[in-house]
């Protein structure tokens, strides 16, 4: 087995942790927009908006809808499950959204001690993600890690999103790096490891909140500190 140079990363949930700072950006929305008055409290909408936006970017995944359907449509969608027929607001609250959530700063535990690390061991550190480059580029800045990363690949650059074996061989073309000498690093089952593994690269899942059972056949870590150790193991 040969040994491992490129280090690719997915970035949502994976190192910017998009949930905390979804929740952030969405709080100052629930406040600002007085969102109070439609719904009976911001836990309530939280949850209703999580799982429209999950159909969305399935939707999206799929290439059935594009980015400004998916960026307005979950809130128009979330507004009509409190009974709101306002495409105005929804319209609204998907621009502020855009303007707030990519300023947000939480990462997960250790992530720049862990891209440190790496970094100090010679490797190559890159980004693969299927968020659109106008954010990810800003999530990155503000949260202070875009300095360890030699390329940043978003998928819409390649037209079509993980798992699409095209995204994978595009970094790899762009990184000059070798698929028998790379590792993925990222939550998604399918999108990361079954995508990266179809095009030749080690797939590892990253699962922090345990939610895949132990299985022989999946790499996996729990927490960002794994990597290191389990990179250098490779030989």
């Amino acid at each position: 087995m040969n040994i491992i140079k490129d280090v690719f990363f997915d970035l949502d949930r994976t190192l910017w942790d998009f949930d905390k700072n979804s929740e952030s950006a969405l709080r100052v929305l629930y406040e600002e927009l007085k969102l109070n008055n439609y719904s009976a409290s911001f836990e309530e909408f939280l949850k209703v908006y999580r799982d429209v936006n999950a159909r969305y970017w399935n939707d999206y995944g799929a290439g059935k809808i594009d980015k400004t359907q998916l960026r307005n449509g979950r809130f128009v969608d979330t507004l009509k499950s409190f009974e709101v027929n306002d495409d105005k607001l929804g319209k609204t609250m998907g621009e502020r959204y855009l303007q707030i959530s990519p300023y947000q700063t939480h990462l997960f535990p250790s992530t720049k001690e862990v891209l440190t690390d790496l970094k100090n061991n010679n490797y190559r550190l890159h980004i693969i993600t299927n968020g659109f480059k106008e954010v990810q580029f800003t999530k990155l800045e503000n949260s202070g890690i875009i300095h360890f990363f030699d390329d940043i690949l978003c998928s819409e650059e390649v037209g079509v999103t993980k798992p699409h074996p095209l995204v994978f061989q595009g970094a790899l073309s762009r990184t000059k790096a070798k698929a028998n000498e790379s590792i993925m690093i990222g939550d998604d089952f399918k999108a990361d490891v079954i995508g990266a593994e179809n095009a030749g690269i080690r797939g590892v899942l990253f699962d922090p909140e345990k939610k895949f059972e132990s299985n022989a056949t999946i790499e996996r870590v729990e927490h960002l500190e794994e990597v290191p150790p389990l990179i250098l193991g490779i030989k």
